[in-house]
C-alpha cells in the first residue's frame, strides 16, 4: 500500500465512526489518472482507498476522515453517506470484469476495514445502490457473489418463486433510497440498480414477481437500520 494523501477531506459529521463501505469503479482510461483526479482540489472529489488493476492500493484519505465520494445518496434513514462511509475505488472504465489481482486486493483490504470498525457485510454497498438512477458503479461485471462467499457482502441466489410483497416496500426495508410508492423514474433506477447488483445474469421486467421475491428475500435476511438516525449532506 502506498501512502498518496489526497486534500479532499473533513471531518464526518454526526458520527464518529464508518458504519459502511461503497466500491466505486473510477470510469477512467488508467488509475493513474485516476488518481491524479482523487488528489486535485479543484475535482473537490476523493475516496479512502483507490485500487489499480494490478492490485497496487493507495491510501488517499484516513479512515476516520470524511473523503467526497458518495455525493447525494442514502441508504436506509442514512442520508449523509459520506459521513457515514469508507469509499474505495476500483480501477475500471466499467465495460470489463474486474482483475484478478485487484480482487485479491480488495477482498484482503474489506477484510481488514469491516474487522476494524466493525462492520457487517450487509453494510458493503455499490455507489449504484445508494444513487440510484445517478450512478451505475460498480455496475453488472462485478463480482458480488465472490465476495459474499468471502463473508465481505451478501448475496442470495435467485428461486423461482413468486410473493404478495411490495417492491417499494421491500426496497426501503432492504436499504434503498426510495421514496414513494409509485412506479415513477425513481422506482425504476432502484429496479436498475437491484437488478444490476443482485440478478446480474437476468433482465427481468419491471416488477417481476419472482425479481421482487428475490428483493423481499433480501430485506427479510438483511433489513437495514431505519431508526438510524438521519444526517444532512
Amino acid at each position: 500500500m502506498i501512502a498518496h494523501p489526497s486534500p479532499n477531506h473533513g471531518a464526518r459529521r454526526g458520527v464518529a465512526r464508518p458504519d459502511m463501505v461503497i466500491l466505486h469503479y473510477t470510469a477512467m482510461a488508467t488509475a493513474k489518472a485516476a488518481l491524479a483526479r482523487l488528489c486535485d482540489p479543484m475535482a473537490e472529489v476523493s475516496a479512502h482507498y483507490l485500487i489499480a488493476e494490478d492490485g497496487q492500493i493507495w491510501a488517499l484519505v484516513a479512515e476516520d476522515r470524511r473523503a467526497w465520494h458518495a455525493g447525494v445518496a442514502g441508504w436506509g434513514a442514512v442520508r449523509d453517506v459520506n459521513s457515514h462511509s469508507i469509499g474505495i475505488e476500483l480501477a475500471n472504465p466499467g465495460t470489463h470484469p474486474f482483475a484478478e489481482p485487484q480482487m485479491q486486493a480488495l477482498e484482503d483490504l474489506l477484510g481488514a476495514i469491516l474487522a476494524r470498525w466493525q462492520i457487517a457485510p450487509e453494510r458493503v454497498v455499490g455507489h449504484a445502490c445508494i444513487a440510484p438512477g445517478r450512478k451505475i458503479d460498480p455496475g453488472p461485471r462485478f463480482d458480488w457473489r465472490r465476495l459474499a462467499r468471502a463473508g465481505l457482502a451478501v448475496w442470495l441466489d435467485p428461486e423461482e418463486a413468486h410473493t404478495t410483497a411490495s417492491f417499494h416496500d421491500s426496497a426501503r426495508r432492504f436499504g434503498y433510497p426510495l421514496e414513494g410508492d409509485g412506479w415513477d423514474e425513481s422506482a425504476q433506477a432502484v429496479w436498475q440498480s437491484f437488478t444490476e447488483r443482485f440478478l446480474p445474469a437476468h433482465t427481468p421486467p419491471p416488477g417481476a414477481p419472482w425479481a421482487v421475491a428475490h428483493l423481499a428475500r433480501l430485506a427479510a435476511r438483511w433489513p437495514v437500520a431505519l431508526d438510524r438516525a438521519r444526517t444532512t449532506p
